[in-house]
Protein backbone atom coordinates (compact mmCIF):
# COMPACT_ATOMS: atom_id res chain seq x y z
CA UNK A 1 0.00 0.00 0.00
CA UNK A 2 1.11 3.03 -1.07
CA UNK A 3 1.30 5.98 1.60
CA UNK A 4 -0.35 9.83 0.40
CA UNK A 5 0.71 12.95 2.22
CA UNK A 6 -2.11 15.34 2.14
CA UNK A 7 -0.58 17.28 5.23
CA UNK A 8 1.83 19.87 3.41
CA UNK A 9 0.17 22.43 5.49
CA UNK A 10 2.23 21.00 8.43
CA UNK A 11 5.31 20.50 7.27
CA UNK A 12 6.83 20.32 3.33
CA UNK A 13 9.08 17.76 1.59
CA UNK A 14 12.34 19.17 0.48
CA UNK A 15 12.44 20.15 -3.09
CA UNK A 16 15.48 18.41 -4.79
CA UNK A 17 16.55 21.34 -6.21
CA UNK A 18 17.06 22.80 -2.64
CA UNK A 19 18.99 20.15 -0.89
CA UNK A 20 21.38 19.90 -4.23
CA UNK A 21 21.73 24.05 -3.53
CA UNK A 22 22.68 22.83 -0.18
CA UNK A 23 25.07 19.90 -0.23
CA UNK A 24 27.80 22.27 -1.54
CA UNK A 25 27.53 24.70 1.20
CA UNK A 26 27.83 21.96 3.74
CA UNK A 27 31.03 20.83 1.83
CA UNK A 28 32.74 23.59 1.37
CA UNK A 29 31.45 26.88 3.51
CA UNK A 30 32.16 26.26 6.99
CA UNK A 31 33.36 29.22 7.82
CA UNK A 32 31.41 31.83 9.92
CA UNK A 33 29.56 34.99 8.23
CA UNK A 34 31.16 37.23 10.75
CA UNK A 35 34.75 36.38 10.75
CA UNK A 36 37.07 38.69 8.29
CA UNK A 37 39.29 36.21 6.43
CA UNK A 38 38.26 34.28 3.37
CA UNK A 39 36.25 31.32 4.81
CA UNK A 40 34.15 33.91 6.93
CA UNK A 41 33.95 36.16 3.41
CA UNK A 42 32.76 33.07 1.38
CA UNK A 43 29.91 32.23 3.94
CA UNK A 44 28.95 36.23 4.30
CA UNK A 45 28.68 36.30 0.05
CA UNK A 46 26.08 33.02 0.28
CA UNK A 47 24.11 34.65 3.38
CA UNK A 48 23.82 38.33 1.81
CA UNK A 49 22.86 36.57 -1.70
CA UNK A 50 20.20 34.40 0.44
CA UNK A 51 18.90 37.32 1.99
CA UNK A 52 18.46 39.61 -1.41
CA UNK A 53 16.42 36.65 -2.94
CA UNK A 54 14.35 36.19 0.04
CA UNK A 55 14.09 40.48 0.14
CA UNK A 56 12.80 40.20 -3.72
CA UNK A 57 10.08 37.72 -2.82
CA UNK A 58 7.90 40.26 -0.79
CA UNK A 59 9.31 43.21 -2.58
CA UNK A 60 11.41 44.11 0.69
CA UNK A 61 15.11 45.50 1.12
CA UNK A 62 17.63 43.26 2.58
CA UNK A 63 18.26 45.37 5.38
CA UNK A 64 14.75 44.30 6.47
CA UNK A 65 15.49 40.64 6.86
CA UNK A 66 16.42 39.06 9.87
CA UNK A 67 17.30 35.30 9.66
CA UNK A 68 15.37 33.26 12.87
CA UNK A 69 14.92 29.75 13.25
CA UNK A 70 11.25 29.46 11.97
CA UNK A 71 8.03 30.88 12.09
CA UNK A 72 7.40 30.77 15.54
CA UNK A 73 10.51 32.67 16.66
CA UNK A 74 9.58 35.12 13.73
CA UNK A 75 6.20 35.38 15.61
CA UNK A 76 7.65 36.25 18.79
CA UNK A 77 10.26 38.73 17.83
CA UNK A 78 7.70 40.55 16.07
CA UNK A 79 5.32 40.64 19.27
CA UNK A 80 7.37 40.95 22.12
CA UNK A 81 9.91 42.86 20.39
CA UNK A 82 7.73 45.52 19.26
CA UNK A 83 5.41 45.62 22.17
CA UNK A 84 8.52 46.03 24.44
CA UNK A 85 10.11 48.42 22.23
CA UNK A 86 6.86 50.89 22.22
CA UNK A 87 5.46 50.40 25.20
CA UNK A 88 5.37 54.08 26.02
CA UNK A 89 3.35 55.07 23.11
CA UNK A 90 0.49 52.56 24.38
CA UNK A 91 -0.74 49.31 26.31
CA UNK A 92 -2.93 48.18 23.53
CA UNK A 93 -2.65 45.18 21.44
CA UNK A 94 -4.81 43.74 18.73
CA UNK A 95 -4.52 40.21 17.19
CA UNK A 96 -7.81 37.09 16.09
CA UNK A 97 -8.89 34.40 17.99
CA UNK A 98 -7.51 31.88 15.33
CA UNK A 99 -4.24 33.07 15.36
CA UNK A 100 -1.33 30.07 15.04
CA UNK A 101 -0.06 29.33 18.89
CA UNK A 102 3.04 30.86 18.13
CA UNK A 103 1.18 33.73 17.99
CA UNK A 104 -2.16 33.46 20.44
CA UNK A 105 0.19 32.14 22.88
CA UNK A 106 2.65 35.21 23.12
CA UNK A 107 -0.17 37.50 22.90
CA UNK A 108 -1.46 35.93 25.91
CA UNK A 109 1.95 35.97 27.58
CA UNK A 110 1.74 39.63 26.86
CA UNK A 111 -1.33 39.77 28.87
CA UNK A 112 0.23 38.79 31.83
CA UNK A 113 3.02 40.81 31.70
CA UNK A 114 0.03 43.71 32.02
CA UNK A 115 -0.78 44.32 28.37
CA UNK A 116 -4.43 44.71 27.15
CA UNK A 117 -4.99 42.28 24.19
CA UNK A 118 -8.44 42.62 22.15
CA UNK A 119 -9.18 39.17 20.68
CA UNK A 120 -10.95 39.65 17.40
CA UNK A 121 -13.20 37.02 16.85
CA UNK A 122 -13.90 35.27 13.62
CA UNK A 123 -16.75 34.41 11.57
CA UNK A 124 -18.41 31.29 10.28
CA UNK A 125 -16.59 32.50 6.71
CA UNK A 126 -13.06 31.84 8.54
CA UNK A 127 -12.62 35.99 8.01
CA UNK A 128 -12.28 38.85 11.01
CA UNK A 129 -14.46 41.66 10.45
CA UNK A 130 -13.21 45.14 9.33
CA UNK A 131 -16.13 46.56 11.25
CA UNK A 132 -14.27 44.83 14.65
CA UNK A 133 -11.36 46.11 14.10
CA UNK A 134 -12.04 49.13 13.39
CA UNK A 135 -14.63 49.59 16.45
CA UNK A 136 -11.16 48.06 18.76
CA UNK A 137 -8.61 50.53 17.58
CA UNK A 138 -8.24 52.75 19.98
CA UNK A 139 -4.95 55.84 20.45
CA UNK A 140 -2.88 53.66 22.28
CA UNK A 141 -3.20 50.61 20.41
CA UNK A 142 0.81 50.07 19.62
CA UNK A 143 0.40 46.28 17.29
CA UNK A 144 -2.31 44.47 14.95
CA UNK A 145 -1.44 41.10 14.42
CA UNK A 146 -3.60 39.60 12.43
CA UNK A 147 -2.68 36.04 10.30
CA UNK A 148 -2.19 36.40 6.22
CA UNK A 149 -3.96 32.60 5.53
CA UNK A 150 -5.13 30.44 8.31
CA UNK A 151 -3.32 27.61 8.77
CA UNK A 152 -6.31 25.51 9.47
CA UNK A 153 -8.98 26.70 7.15
CA UNK A 154 -6.98 28.19 4.19
CA UNK A 155 -8.89 31.58 4.54
CA UNK A 156 -7.14 34.67 3.70
CA UNK A 157 -7.80 37.14 5.64
CA UNK A 158 -8.24 40.76 4.95
CA UNK A 159 -4.85 42.05 4.90
CA UNK A 160 -4.71 44.61 1.95
CA UNK A 161 -7.86 46.63 4.28
CA UNK A 162 -5.82 46.63 7.91
CA UNK A 163 -3.13 48.17 5.89
CA UNK A 164 -5.24 50.74 4.52
CA UNK A 165 -6.76 51.38 7.95
CA UNK A 166 -3.49 51.40 10.09
CA UNK A 167 -1.58 53.82 7.26
CA UNK A 168 -2.60 57.15 9.44
CA UNK A 169 -2.26 55.27 12.84
CA UNK A 170 0.88 54.68 15.15
CA UNK A 171 0.20 50.77 15.56
CA UNK A 172 2.46 48.69 13.70
CA UNK A 173 0.82 46.05 11.38
CA UNK A 174 2.41 42.16 11.54
CA UNK A 175 1.05 39.32 9.93
CA UNK A 176 2.36 35.76 9.87
CA UNK A 177 2.29 35.08 6.47
CA UNK A 178 3.43 31.10 6.93
CA UNK A 179 0.59 29.65 5.00
CA UNK A 180 0.14 32.55 2.19
CA UNK A 181 4.22 32.55 0.67
CA UNK A 182 4.86 31.30 -1.92
CA UNK A 183 1.29 31.33 -3.04
CA UNK A 184 0.14 34.68 -3.08
CA UNK A 185 2.06 37.69 -4.47
CA UNK A 186 3.08 39.33 -1.14
CA UNK A 187 4.15 43.33 -1.97
CA UNK A 188 4.79 44.16 1.99
CA UNK A 189 4.88 47.72 1.07
CA UNK A 190 1.98 48.33 -1.38
CA UNK A 191 0.10 46.03 1.88
CA UNK A 192 1.45 48.40 4.27
CA UNK A 193 2.77 45.35 6.34
CA UNK A 194 5.17 46.46 8.58
CA UNK A 195 6.12 43.07 10.30
CA UNK A 196 5.48 39.62 8.47
CA UNK A 197 6.91 36.31 9.46
CA UNK A 198 7.65 33.67 7.24
CA UNK A 199 8.97 29.58 7.53
CA UNK A 200 11.42 27.31 5.31
CA UNK A 201 10.27 24.30 5.48
CA UNK A 202 6.19 25.02 4.65
CA UNK A 203 7.85 26.07 0.77
CA UNK A 204 9.80 22.99 0.15
CA UNK A 205 12.50 24.25 1.58
CA UNK A 206 14.74 22.89 5.00
CA UNK A 207 13.40 23.08 8.46
CA UNK A 208 15.16 25.27 11.40
CA UNK A 209 14.74 28.72 9.49
CA UNK A 210 12.59 31.17 8.45
CA UNK A 211 12.68 34.98 8.65
CA UNK A 212 10.97 37.46 9.85
CA UNK A 213 10.51 41.07 7.64
CA UNK A 214 10.58 44.26 9.85
CA UNK A 215 10.27 47.68 7.40
CA UNK A 216 12.69 49.63 7.97
CA UNK A 217 12.00 52.53 10.79
CA UNK A 218 9.88 49.93 12.53
CA UNK A 219 11.04 49.54 16.22
CA UNK A 220 11.95 46.16 17.97
CA UNK A 221 13.86 44.93 20.78
CA UNK A 222 15.98 41.37 20.57
CA UNK A 223 14.66 38.71 22.96
CA UNK A 224 17.99 36.86 23.27
CA UNK A 225 21.70 38.61 23.83
CA UNK A 226 24.83 37.88 22.48
CA UNK A 227 26.68 38.88 19.36
CA UNK A 228 25.21 41.51 17.06
CA UNK A 229 24.54 39.30 13.78
CA UNK A 230 20.80 40.53 11.84
CA UNK A 231 21.44 43.98 12.60
CA UNK A 232 22.02 43.50 16.51
CA UNK A 233 18.25 42.16 16.60
CA UNK A 234 18.73 38.25 16.67
CA UNK A 235 22.48 37.27 17.69
CA UNK A 236 23.89 34.18 17.09
CA UNK A 237 25.65 32.22 14.13
CA UNK A 238 23.66 32.16 11.11
CA UNK A 239 22.66 29.05 9.16
CA UNK A 240 24.20 29.52 6.07
CA UNK A 241 23.56 26.26 4.05
CA UNK A 242 19.64 26.79 5.79
CA UNK A 243 19.50 30.38 4.16
CA UNK A 244 20.87 28.94 0.65
CA UNK A 245 18.07 26.14 0.75
CA UNK A 246 15.39 28.77 1.98
CA UNK A 247 16.38 31.37 -0.80
CA UNK A 248 16.19 27.97 -3.37
CA UNK A 249 12.74 27.08 -2.21
CA UNK A 250 11.54 30.75 -2.59
CA UNK A 251 13.12 31.10 -6.10
CA UNK A 252 11.30 28.05 -7.41
CA UNK A 253 8.23 29.25 -5.90
CA UNK A 254 8.15 32.55 -6.96
CA UNK A 255 8.66 30.73 -10.43
CA UNK A 256 6.18 28.52 -10.00
CA UNK A 257 3.58 30.32 -8.04
CA UNK A 258 1.27 30.19 -11.19
CA UNK A 259 2.04 26.32 -12.23
CA UNK A 260 1.66 25.60 -8.15
CA UNK A 261 -1.58 27.58 -7.38
CA UNK A 262 -3.34 26.00 -10.53
CA UNK A 263 -2.18 22.64 -9.63
CA UNK A 264 -2.95 22.39 -6.08
CA UNK A 265 -6.70 24.12 -6.90
CA UNK A 266 -7.43 21.24 -9.37
CA UNK A 267 -5.90 18.68 -6.08
CA UNK A 268 -8.37 20.26 -4.14
CA UNK A 269 -11.42 20.30 -6.12
CA UNK A 270 -11.00 16.73 -7.58
CA UNK A 271 -10.55 15.40 -3.87
CA UNK A 272 -14.08 17.01 -2.86
CA UNK A 273 -15.57 15.93 -5.73
CA UNK A 274 -14.94 12.21 -5.18
CA UNK A 275 -16.02 12.41 -2.34
CA UNK A 276 -19.30 13.82 -3.16
CA UNK A 277 -19.80 10.87 -6.21
CA UNK A 278 -18.73 8.52 -3.14
CA UNK A 279 -22.09 9.95 -1.39
CA UNK A 280 -20.02 11.21 1.72
CA UNK A 281 -21.96 13.45 3.68
CA UNK A 282 -19.27 16.34 4.74
CA UNK A 283 -19.09 20.31 4.68
CA UNK A 284 -16.15 22.42 4.31
CA UNK A 285 -15.17 24.67 6.68
CA UNK A 286 -14.66 28.59 5.73
CA UNK A 287 -15.61 30.37 2.57
CA UNK A 288 -14.03 27.74 -0.24
CA UNK A 289 -13.65 30.78 -2.95
CA UNK A 290 -11.99 32.91 -0.13
CA UNK A 291 -9.26 30.12 0.47
CA UNK A 292 -5.59 29.51 -1.06
CA UNK A 293 -4.89 26.59 -3.29
CA UNK A 294 -3.58 24.08 -1.15
CA UNK A 295 -5.89 23.97 1.85
CA UNK A 296 -9.64 22.67 2.43
CA UNK A 297 -11.24 22.19 6.23
CA UNK A 298 -13.46 19.51 6.31
CA UNK A 299 -16.51 18.75 8.40
CA UNK A 300 -17.66 15.21 8.55
CA UNK A 301 -20.58 14.91 10.65
CA UNK A 302 -20.78 11.22 12.78
CA UNK A 303 -17.32 11.35 13.37
CA UNK A 304 -14.81 12.06 15.51
CA UNK A 305 -11.11 13.57 14.69
CA UNK A 306 -9.39 10.70 16.84
CA UNK A 307 -10.65 7.68 15.44
CA UNK A 308 -10.55 9.64 11.70
CA UNK A 309 -7.14 9.95 11.65
CA UNK A 310 -6.01 6.60 13.14
CA UNK A 311 -7.43 5.02 10.74
CA UNK A 312 -6.60 7.79 7.60
CA UNK A 313 -3.00 6.60 9.14
CA UNK A 314 -3.98 2.19 8.87
CA UNK A 315 -5.27 3.07 5.37
CA UNK A 316 -1.42 4.79 4.72
CA UNK A 317 -3.54 8.94 4.26
CA UNK A 318 -1.73 11.87 6.43
CA UNK A 319 -3.52 14.77 7.20
CA UNK A 320 -4.59 16.56 10.48
CA UNK A 321 -6.46 18.13 12.80
CA UNK A 322 -5.67 21.93 12.52
CA UNK A 323 -1.89 22.92 13.08
CA UNK A 324 0.72 20.70 13.41
CA UNK A 325 1.69 22.03 16.80
CA UNK A 326 -1.49 20.72 18.24
CA UNK A 327 -0.93 16.87 16.56
CA UNK A 328 -2.39 14.31 18.40
CA UNK A 329 -4.66 16.55 20.48
CA UNK A 330 -7.90 15.57 20.86
CA UNK A 331 -9.14 19.04 21.81
CA UNK A 332 -11.28 20.76 19.70
CA UNK A 333 -9.61 23.01 17.42
CA UNK A 334 -9.36 27.20 18.48
CA UNK A 335 -10.20 27.91 15.33
CA UNK A 336 -13.26 26.41 14.71
CA UNK A 337 -14.46 26.72 18.30
CA UNK A 338 -13.94 30.69 17.19
CA UNK A 339 -15.75 30.01 13.78
CA UNK A 340 -18.73 28.25 15.10
CA UNK A 341 -18.83 28.20 18.92
CA UNK A 342 -17.06 25.73 21.28
CA UNK A 343 -19.86 23.54 21.69
CA UNK A 344 -20.44 22.51 17.53
CA UNK A 345 -19.79 19.38 16.29
CA UNK A 346 -17.54 20.34 13.73
CA UNK A 347 -14.97 21.49 15.99
CA UNK A 348 -14.29 17.70 16.86
CA UNK A 349 -15.20 16.14 13.35
CA UNK A 350 -13.24 18.16 10.98
CA UNK A 351 -9.67 17.39 9.09
CA UNK A 352 -7.47 19.43 7.38
CA UNK A 353 -6.18 17.97 3.92
CA UNK A 354 -3.71 19.97 2.43
CA UNK A 355 -1.96 19.65 -0.82
CA UNK A 356 1.59 20.19 -2.31
CA UNK A 357 4.93 18.48 -3.79
CA UNK A 358 4.13 15.10 -3.31
CA UNK A 359 0.89 14.61 -4.93
CA UNK A 360 -0.70 13.85 -8.08
CA UNK A 361 -3.92 13.24 -9.79
CA UNK A 362 -3.78 9.59 -9.30
CA UNK A 363 -2.89 9.66 -5.42
CA UNK A 364 -5.44 12.58 -4.80
CA UNK A 365 -7.72 10.50 -6.14
CA UNK A 366 -6.69 7.47 -4.56
CA UNK A 367 -6.77 8.96 -1.24
CA UNK A 368 -10.79 10.22 -1.62
CA UNK A 369 -11.73 6.83 -2.31
CA UNK A 370 -10.23 5.56 0.84
CA UNK A 371 -11.14 8.84 2.64
CA UNK A 372 -15.04 7.78 1.54
CA UNK A 373 -14.39 3.87 2.47
CA UNK A 374 -13.39 4.65 5.84
CA UNK A 375 -16.20 7.34 6.27
CA UNK A 376 -18.64 5.00 4.61
CA UNK A 377 -17.05 2.37 7.38
CA UNK A 378 -17.71 4.74 10.60
CA UNK A 379 -20.72 6.16 9.85
CA UNK A 380 -22.49 2.65 8.96
CA UNK A 381 -21.47 1.70 12.85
Amino acid sequence: MDHIYLDHAATAPMHEDVWKAMYPVYQEVFGNPSSVHAFGRKARQQLDRARRVLAESIHANEKEIIFTSGGTEADNIALFGTASAVKSRGNHIITTAQEHHAALHTAEQLERQGFDVTYLPVYGDGQISMEDLKQSLREDTILVSVMYVNNETGVIQPVEEIGKLLAEHQAYFHTDAVQAYGLIDINTKELGIDLLTVSSHKINGPKGIGFLYVREGVKVEPLQFGGEQERKRRPGTENVAGAVGFSTAAQIGMEERELRNELYQGYKDLFLSKLEKQGISFEINGDYNRSIASIVNVSFPGTNVETLLTNFDLEGIAASSGSACTAGSVEPSHVLSAMYGEKNECTTNSIRFSFGLFNNKENVEEAADRVAKIIKRLTSL
